[in-house]
């Protein structure tokens, strides 16, 4: 069985990955059953030739099905069904929507007070920053500039308490940030998002930034609500805006 077709997406859409290819397909049999609740997966061998893909692509798209919650990797016994709907993916210790929650409490009022707040070498590292990443083409260094790109935000704000905060979450971060870019498309959304809110911090615009930054997780939580409701073999386009 080749994926390799299913590659190429509807016309307009924007190009899939082999890994959500493989993805697709076998979330599309967990929620249709081929793999009921308490089954175990083949072994990795046995799909990496059954799709013809590589080892590396096949264990990025078993991450992605842990991360939704639909499997479980049992060290020396293989990965085994949990559930056969998607309801909340989990970012390393954290569930998603607990995520979300505590980002917008702490992170919209954090670029408010960064707006008012930061310094001429804040504004330096955040432009910087963004500017490395709007050139970045490797999606592994992207993600780990996205996490120091909040943390930065946090820090303009002058207060220590908000970036430890974001520090105690910056796994779950990263771990949120490469599940959207690999199959959501979302960096350069994200990369425009994040100069909207520079660019509020430089004019020290306590209401812009506190816009932009809520504009920000609001694509975040659309994307992430996207992926969830995807029906299995839709493309990025039909299953909502890949944002």
């Amino acid at each position: 069985m080749n994926l390799s077709d299913s590659q190429t997406g509807a016309p307009g859409s924007r190009r899939v990955s082999a890994m959500e290819a493989v993805l697709g397909h076998l979330r599309h049999a967990i929620e249709h059953g081929e793999y009921a609740v308490g089954d175990k997966l083949p072994s990795e061998a046995e799909l990496c030739r059954t799709l013809e893909v590589s080892r590396p692509v096949l264990r990025e798209a078993l991450r992605a099905l842990q991360t939704m919650g639909l499997t479980v990797s049992r060290t020396g016994k293989g990965t085994f069904v949990v559930a056969d709907t998607v309801e909340d993916p989990t970012f390393g210790d954290y569930a998603a929507s607990d995520l979300m929650e505590v980002r917008r409490h702490i992170e919209i009022p954090v670029a408010g007070y960064a707006a008012l707040r930061r310094t001429p070498e804040n504004l330096d590292r955040l432009a910087h920053l963004l500017d490395r990443m709007e050139r970045e083409t490797d999606t592994t260094a992207w993600v780990a500039m996205d996490t120091l790109f909040h943390l930065t935000v946090a820090e303009a704000a002058q207060n220590p308490v908000f970036r430890r905060v974001i520090e105690e979450i910056r796994d779950a971060l990263a771990r949120q940030s490469a599940f959207l870019n690999e199959l959501g498309g979302r960096r350069e959304q994200s990369n425009g998002e994040h100069r909207a809110i520079v660019e509020a911090l430089t004019d020290g615009c306590e209401h812009d930034a506190v816009q932009a930054m809520t504009h920000h997780l609001d694509r975040v939580r659309t994307s992430l609500g996207d992926i969830v409701r995807r029906r299995s073999g839709d493309s990025p386009a039909d299953g909502g805006p890949a944002t």
